[in-house]
């Protein structure tokens, strides 16, 4: 049963002339006073959410990015911020992207965070997806296999330093701690100082490709899981949890479809599905600019993004369109019923789901940010526990 609903915010500033007939995406600039209005959009997101009863205000680690769309880049000091304006919601990691940063720092961050809030920060870990931030700081991302190794070893290390008194550690990447004289004696392990309090440290992490290499992983060490994508019937979603389900049978752990996961939808909502298309369209194509130029989208073909970056040529071609994300289950759009009704069918299919995320697009001015979070807070939310709908409303 659906009882946790948290929302994800990117961090994009306000921006003009968006969708596929606006500004290209490598042609945004934004000044660095505009860019900084991104953390007041976020604290007004928390609060409302906060005051709302919502469960979990997420943010993502990002770098460089001056065209304005994903502009939190230490989303460990900002929940640390958040959580002293806040009273109740989590504020939730998604994601520390793991390979920028030295495993050891991430988890003193993380323990000083969770002491300092009384357990309100969830952590999260990620491999990135953005060449300019990874490489730039020092990891590899190209290289994906090399990412996926360096990932992995960092976990374990994490982990480690949480869970373990003292601790060492020898693989490819480090040597902890390394084999220096110390104080008169040889230095042969290491205690993180502070370690978290909440132990054993809920985690979180993005499913994106769904393998059973790195699912198998998550759950070795109990990680959770976010997966979006579309939930259609037979989708690519329902693959995922298939297979996030034998990944546990692996290690003996029995679950129900949908367990420890969380589901991840874009959302807007409008008096009818006819108006809501035509009010976040734009936001939605927007979306997929930023994210298609990153190879994210793989239905997407080279030409179709060589065409996304020319704004004469997008609005008529063969693009992605909102509607075919509403009928694939992945964008929540339509009236507070027919959210609520799809909300209710994915209950029935995955009867050990209790969390989802709704988000709104890149390119979502604040101000519409926080009306859609209150409208879903006051017309959706409440629903849960008692509504008994019919089966999910879907594109025709």
């Amino acid at each position: 049963m659906i009882t946790k609903f948290d929302s994800l915010f990117a961090g994009h500033v306000d921006m003009d002339e968006v969708g596929y007939g606006g500004v290209p995406v490598n042609d945004r600039r934004f000044p660095n006073e505009h860019l900084a209005t991104v953390f007041d959009k976020a604290q007004s997101m928390a609060q409302l959410m906060d005051r709302l009863g919502y469960s979990a205000f997420w943010m993502a680690e990002h770098h460089f990015q001056r065209e304005g769309y994903e502009c939190i880049p230490n989303v460990l000091m900002m929940a640390l911020h958040l959580a002293h304006v806040t009273e109740r919601i989590k504020i939730g990691c998604g994601f520390n992207i793991t390979p920028m940063w030295h495993p050891l720092r991430l988890a003193e961050d993380y323990a000083t965070a969770d002491i300092l809030t009384g357990g309100r920060i969830i952590f999260g870990v990620g491999r990135g997806y953005h060449t300019r931030e990874v490489e730039s700081l020092g990891a590899p991302l190209l290289d994906q296999p090399a990412n996926r190794e360096l990932f992995e070893e960092q976990v374990d290390i994490i982990f480690k330093a949480f869970n373990d008194e003292a601790f060492a550690h020898r693989g490819k990447y480090y040597t902890l701690p390394p084999e220096v004289p110390y104080r008169g004696y040889a230095l042969k392990e290491l205690t993180l100082v502070p370690r978290p309090l909440r132990r054993p440290v809920e985690c979180w992490q993005p499913i994106q490709g769904g393998t059973a290499r790195a699912m198998d992983f998550m759950a070795k060490h109990g990680i959770k899981g976010l997966i979006g994508g579309g939930s259609a019937e037979g989708g690519a979603m329902h693959r995922v949890v298939l297979g996030w389900q034998e990944a546990h049978e692996r290690r003996g752990i029995q679950l129900e479809l949908g367990e420890r996961l969380c589901f991840g939808f874009h959302f807007y909502l409008a008096k009818d599905r006819e108006q809501g298309i035509r009010e976040a369209a734009k936001f939605y194509e927007e979306n997929m600019k930023m994210f298609g130029e990153l190879r994210l989208v793989r239905a997407l073909s080279d030409e179709q993004i060589e065409i996304m970056r020319d704004p004469n040529r997008a609005p008529g071609a063969k693009l992605p369109r909102i509607e075919d994300a509403i009928a694939n289950g992945g964008f929540l759009c339509g009236s507070p019923e027919q959210v609520v009704e799809h909300l209710k069918s994915l209950e029935r299919r995955y009867p050990g789901l209790d969390r989802v995320s709704v988000s709104l697009s890149v390119g979502v001015p604040k101000a519409v940010c926080l009306e859609q979070l209150e409208w879903f807070a006051s017309e959706v939310m409440p629903e849960f526990g008692s509504a008994k709908l019919a089966e999910p409303a879907m594109a025709k």
